[in-house]
């Protein structure tokens, strides 16, 4: 095996890895949990999950894998702040999406081939991927897992709600 396909092994492992342990602590919290914000003036559970769900489901878009599943979820939990009020679905349906999108995005993301994770993604555009090859779908996939772990921690302190 070469190195550049062993470190696109270990990043599609370390988001794998993130998107388990977001799985296993929905597992362990409550509705109830989840519907509390992490730390005063601070997101709801709910609100997280709902966010997380929306990030996977445009990584779709984003490395090019075809479409995506819940697009609805974009004006609630990444264009809209928690609190903003708006209609969101209920936390069963968040829990039931995070699972679908995330089933669905691991079998695209392992069906990629190795030289596709150094192509542009679909936000830069050819000319800036040019003069910025490091914009590629690695990076976003390391970015969304960085983004995922930050996002988990704040979701850790529902526990002891």
């Amino acid at each position: 095996m070469d190195n550049q396909t062993l470190f696109i092994q270990m990043a599609i492992a370390a988001w794998k890895s993130h998107n388990k342990r977001v799985d296993e602590l929905l597992h362990t919290l409550t509705d109830e949990q989840l519907a509390t914000q992490t730390a005063p003036n601070r997101n709801s559970g709910v609100y997280l999950l709902g966010h997380l769900a929306a990030v996977n489901d445009n990584l779709f878009k984003l490395l090019d894998l075809g479409e995506r599943m819940h697009p609805e979820l974009d004006l609630p939990f990444l264009q809209s702040p928690d609190g903003s009020g708006l209609s969101i679905p209920d936390t069963a349906s968040l829990r039931k999406y995070w699972q679908e999108i995330n089933f669905a995005l691991s079998e695209a993301v392992d069906a990629l081939p190795a030289e596709g994770w150094f192509e542009k993604h679909t936000a830069v555009s050819s000319e800036d991927f040019a003069k910025e090859p490091h914009r590629n779908k690695l990076n976003i996939l390391l970015n969304r897992t960085n983004h995922q772990a930050y996002h988990l921690g704040q979701m850790n302190y529902l526990k002891t709600k």
